[in-house]
């Protein structure tokens, strides 16, 4: 019997070094519903001015009310791409307020990689997500602080923006 079924795939040869991110924020406090309103319209708009490497967005696709959280998907051309917006503004101004105060939010990302590897962030959140879920925790600190050494990546590793350095951090 023949399916009804429009089943389709992509051919994803060109995109050798493709990179597809998750992330997300979730409510700790009631006060984090200030962060998340504040910071969402940014990151929409950050997003739909397609910053170089960004192949594509799906905002608002990890969703519930009870504790609200919210997450989206990003495929990025590269890591390089990847990592040289997350240096530049305004997402440093983010990270760098973040990391003052999470503002009673847990932030997380997951990082799948084309050619193989993961990694993953998890910024004040104590129940299990994601790979969190069953692999050993760990702190975020020396090889396991930034994605480049978390995955491994060679090359030179771009200068971390003011206020967000392992060593400002810590």
């Amino acid at each position: 019997m023949k399916t009804p079924v429009n089943r389709q795939t992509v051919d994803l040869s060109s995109y050798p070094d493709l990179v597809v991110i998750y992330l997300g924020m979730k409510l700790r406090t009631f006060a984090g519903i200030k962060m998340l309103i504040g910071l969402g319209p940014q990151i929409d708009k950050s997003a739909a001015n397609m910053p170089e490497g960004l192949l594509h967005y799906e905002n608002s696709i990890i969703f519930s009310f009870f504790p609200l959280h919210v997450g989206m998907r990003w495929y990025w051309r590269d890591f390089e791409s990847m990592e040289a917006w997350s240096r530049s503004e305004p997402h440093r101004q983010w990270w760098q307020r973040f990391m003052k105060s999470s503002g009673g939010t847990g932030f997380w990302h997951e990082t799948y990689f084309m050619r193989g590897g993961m990694e993953a962030i998890y910024d004040d959140l104590t129940s299990p997500l994601g790979f969190k879920a069953f692999a050993p925790i760990k702190q975020a600190k020396g090889s396991m602080f930034s994605a480049r050494s978390r995955i491994g990546e060679v090359g030179e590793t771009p200068a971390q923006p003011s206020g967000t350095g392992e060593n400002e951090i810590y």
